[in-house]
């Protein structure tokens, strides 16, 4: 392959890039649509030429026709007077207008094929020219819907998905590091007030009973709540009621042990 042939090819495929990126689909539309219409504008002109033409060859044919007819009674009417040479005269200029119709029809056919077909070509082109502007606004409304879809998705492809969940995962681990330091600062300083608070009403309670039981012990006044005295027989035998109470003592202190 020779170097001219080698560098042609490449300026014309060069060129042709160029045009490619040059295109704007939405007006090549309009302009073929635009094109289309130019043709139909011509088409339409010579069509009427067509026709026009037509409807003159038919005048001149019917007029040849006619003169053709009028002869032919001229003819009659020099035999009638008994004049053979004007009769003779007559018939020739019959056949000359007849000749002339004759050759006047062939041309009338040709023209009335050739304006029935730019007819039909003429009715062709509108219905295209018809589908093309219907074509026209859906691909252009299709272009626009592509072009959109294609802006979003360059859009989202530029948000920085992965990097945003990267985000949210770094937060939700800063969060559980927090709370464990959190959970640990409270079990390092101790139980809260409100646990506290809890222990002392607790303990409140215990000491009450506590305090409530010794003065019992010591025959002291019968504390509200408390369980009914023993009867008479039972303070009438003061060792049995030591017995009971030592024998409580001893159950109370290893309840105690117990929970300690």
């Amino acid at each position: 392959m020779g170097l001219f042939d080698r560098l042609g090819r490449v300026v014309r495929a060069n060129l042709n890039d160029l045009v490619s990126q040059a295109e704007d689909p939405e007006k090549i539309l309009e302009q073929a649509v635009i094109d289309m219409g130019e043709d139909l504008v011509q088409l339409r002109k010579a069509t009427a030429e067509a026709i026009g033409a037509q409807k003159r060859t038919q005048q001149q044919y019917e007029q040849n026709q006619s003169e053709a007819a009028k002869w032919h009674q001229r003819a009659q009417l020099a035999l009638t007077k008994g004049d053979e040479n004007l009769a003779r005269e007559a018939l020739q200029r019959k056949k000359t207008a007849i000749d002339a119709a004759n050759m006047l029809k062939q041309q009338l056919d040709q023209q009335s094929s050739t304006v029935d077909g730019m007819r039909r070509n003429l009715i062709a082109l509108e219905g295209k020219i018809s589908e093309a502007k219907t074509k026209k606004n859906m691909y252009k409304a299709r272009l626009k819907a592509a072009e959109a879809n294609k802006r979003l998705q360059a859009e989202v492809g530029t948000m920085g998905t992965g990097s945003a969940l990267a985000a949210f995962e770094r937060m939700e681990e800063r969060v559980l590091s927090i709370e464990a330091e959190s959970q640990a600062a409270q079990e390092l300083g101790g139980m809260g007030i409100e646990q506290q608070f809890a222990q002392l009403e607790a303990g409140s309670d215990v000491d009450d009973e506590l305090s409530a039981l010794k003065a019992q012990m010591l025959g002291g006044a019968e504390p509200a709540g408390a369980l009914p005295q023993a009867s008479a027989t039972s303070v009438d035998a003061p060792a049995a009621g030591d017995l009971a109470i030592d024998a409580e003592l001893a159950d109370l202190r290893a309840e105690l042990d117990d929970i300690k």
